[in-house]
């Protein structure tokens, strides 16, 4: 059968159908959208945007966007970023603001995650770098000193990786879960609320997947369990009361298979396709189909709801914001509106999905106000 000649934007089942009959190399788009009074949409100026705008380019690999910060791989293991830098974030070994994407040195990135003014990224030979703000060891180098360009964490075999917002989570091939940084609310698992300046394990060796808040914590087991620990002020870890947890306590359920938490609200998926949600609920983010009113009290979950659907994929729970893909390709959002960053190129708050125009997206990012995603394009 002939290559294909088609071009533009496909769908998953397209993308799909074209991979395994060998016709076609795949490659990505990058779109930015929400806040940007720092540069951290990559767009060459500091102007919000409520709708997707696409960085140039179309060799984007992994993303994530922060509160003010941004960074991006391509496929040719480049490293990118852009946004604020006043604690050297962007890791240029400087504090120069950049508002469109700038490369960080090196080729061989495979993946990111970023805090509040910290970023860590991982390269294909296992090894974990961390840079920018320090003050609660969140670099993980035995030490509270600032970098402004990559530092080495000890090790060659680490995995998954997530950061909260002064805190770190990452996985190591053997199964081991390891937290570091700021741990006031017990958010690195240890028992206690001491803070840590080198990663320190949490028990068990057959963790797979992580997530990281601002002070609380997630991971799943290779069992398809759940555990959540940390901060728990609006009920966002799942354990049907308030408590704040030092050390993980499992959700019930053996069929999670992604986890993303937020500020104060958390999202998981199990294997069936089904979407999940719980914790703060003021501007809607949780996707139920019912509005929080001027009383926040009311609208706390304390534990999973499923929200509508059985082909939810690729999730992300923001600051008062949620967005996840599902696997016909289409995107969507719902909850808070702030600077745009539902992408419904309006300003209303959504207490149930909404899809956001297109199809062919994958991955969609962000902790706060700021969102990235890609889309995948035919070649």
């Amino acid at each position: 059968m002939p290559a294909t000649t088609r071009k533009g934007v496909w769908d998953l089942q397209q993308v799909r159908d074209q991979y395994l009959a060998g016709e076609w190399e795949q490659q990505f788009a990058l779109f930015t959208w929400g806040g940007n009074a720092n540069g951290q949409l990559g767009q060459n100026n500091t102007t919000s945007r409520s709708s997707p705008v696409q960085i140039p380019g179309t060799t984007w690999s992994s993303i994530q966007g922060g509160d003010k910060h941004s960074l991006a791989t391509k496929t040719d293991g480049t490293l990118w970023s852009w946004g604020y830098n006043n604690r050297g974030q962007l890791g240029q070994n400087n504090t120069t603001y950049r508002s469109s994407p700038i490369q960080i040195p090196g080729t061989t990135w495979s993946s990111v995650s970023l805090g509040s003014e910290h970023s860590i990224a991982t390269k294909t030979d296992g090894t974990l770098w961390a840079w920018g703000y320090n003050a609660q060891g969140q670099l993980g180098q035995n030490g509270t000193g600032q970098y402004n360009s990559p530092v080495q964490i000890p090790g060659n075999t680490w995995n998954s990786i997530d950061s909260g917002s002064s805190h770190s989570l990452a996985t190591k091939t053997d199964g081991t879960l390891w937290a570091w940084g700021r741990n006031n609310s017990g958010q690195l698992g240890q028992d206690n609320t001491t803070d840590r300046s080198s990663p320190i394990q949490i028990p068990g060796t057959t963790w797979s997947y992580v997530s990281a808040g601002h002070e609380q914590s997630f991971a799943i087991k290779t069992d398809g369990t759940l555990w959540s620990w940390g901060e728990n002020n609006y009920g966002e870890l799942g354990h049907s009361d308030r408590a704040h947890l030092s050390s993980p306590i499992q959700i019930p359920g053996t069929t999670w298979s992604s986890v993303s938490t937020g500020s104060d609200h958390s999202l998981a998926t199990k294997t069936d396709g089904t979407l999940w949600s719980w914790g703060q609920n003021s501007a809607g983010q949780l996707g139920l189909g019912y509005q929080g009113g001027a009383n926040i009290f009311t609208t706390w979950v304390l534990t999973p709801q499923q929200i509508p659907g059985t082909t939810w994929n690729y999730i992300n729970a923001g600051n008062s914001n949620s967005l996840a893909t599902k696997t016909d390709g289409t995107l969507w959002s719902w909850g808070g509106y702030a600077q745009g960053n539902l992408g419904q190129n309006d300003q209303i708050n959504r207490s149930s999905p909404v899809q956001i125009p297109g199809t062919g997206w994958s991955i969609v990012e962000g902790k706060s106000l700021t969102l990235l995603a890609l889309k995948g394009l035919l070649n």
